[in-house]
């Protein structure tokens, strides 16, 4: 379409007194936005509004979207939290009001991957806006959040350790040796070609597995429409998580529910370079 417009937008968020940065895609920028229909696409642990198929996504959906870098990540400011859920709620509730109270759009997907998921569906779930949506893409999305500790040095907990996945109990075996030596883990990866660092305490690790995704169960939206993908060699969070997410979808009216498990898939799509381009054209086909 060649009049689409792609803008970036830095949006306050008072509550750490910082800047939420992200990108507004429009099909048709010179017809008023007033009453229209918008899709939000929230990305996971550590990632950022272009990774993976968000960009690919925002592009091929047949309406306007907008992507942002959660607080503390890539551009945006403030300060990140392994287990900030609360204040990326915060940051979706700034980012809802700012484009309807600046453009007068209203939101009607929420697309959301990994963490971002667990974020999305809270919102929807806890918000009267949330009620009003149609739709939402439930990528790799966590529902089993627990993980048990147990450590030996000055944090220790008499609790064990557990973990209902193999790529969490290699993280957990890595966290251990520091939080003994340490009292904290450090996290040392590469966002949008950056080198990033951000230390892990044991409290944030017992804080993200209290998380409670079962309000999923008795106060998600009866009418919203899920799209649920998963792949099937996700070793990041098991495919047994989307299956718990079809039993509490499945089992709302009107609402539907469509569960698309893929061969091959890892976390983010990523195992072979044609995961990303049919993952965003099944979604982009469902939500059209």
């Amino acid at each position: 379409m060649t009049d689409r417009k792609s803008t970036k937008l830095y949006i306050p968020q008072p509550a750490e007194n910082c800047t939420l940065v992200g990108i507004l895609e429009q099909l048709e920028p010179h017809k008023p936005t007033q009453g229209r229909k918008i899709a939000l696409i929230l990305h996971g642990t550590m990632g950022h509004k272009d990774y993976l198929f968000q960009k690919r996504m925002a592009l091929r959906l047949p309406f306007d979207s907008f992507r942002f870098d959660f607080r503390g990540n890539h551009e945006s400011g403030g300060k990140w939290r392994y287990a900030g859920f609360t204040e990326d709620i915060q940051d979706l509730v700034i980012v809802v009001a700012f484009l309807r109270n600046t453009y007068g759009y209203e939101v009607d997907m929420i697309v959301g991957h990994s963490r971002g998921s667990v974020v999305g569906i809270h919102w929807l779930c806890t918000s009267e806006e949330g009620k009003r949506v149609s739709a939402m893409i439930n990528i790799s999305g966590r529902y089993r959040m627990h993980v048990r500790i147990h450590t030996t040095g000055p944090t220790a907990t008499d609790r064990p350790l557990r973990s209902e996945s193999l790529r969490d109990q290699d993280k957990i075996d890595m966290y251990k040796e520091q939080f003994d030596t340490k009292g904290y883990y450090e996290w040392r990866l590469t966002v949008a070609r950056k080198p990033v660092m951000e230390r892990i305490c044991l409290r944030d690790i017992e804080e993200f597995a209290s998380w409670d995704t079962s309000i999923v169960w008795d106060y998600f939206p009866q009418t919203i429409h899920v799209f649920t993908v998963h792949g099937l060699d996700d070793d990041v969070v098991p495919v047994h998580d989307a299956i718990i997410y079809a039993r509490a979808f499945g089992a709302r009216t009107p609402g539907t529910h469509v569960l698309h498990l893929m061969e091959d898939a890892d976390h983010n799509f990523t195992g072979l370079p044609f995961f990303s381009d049919k993952t965003v054209l099944s979604m982009s086909s469902w939500s059209g």
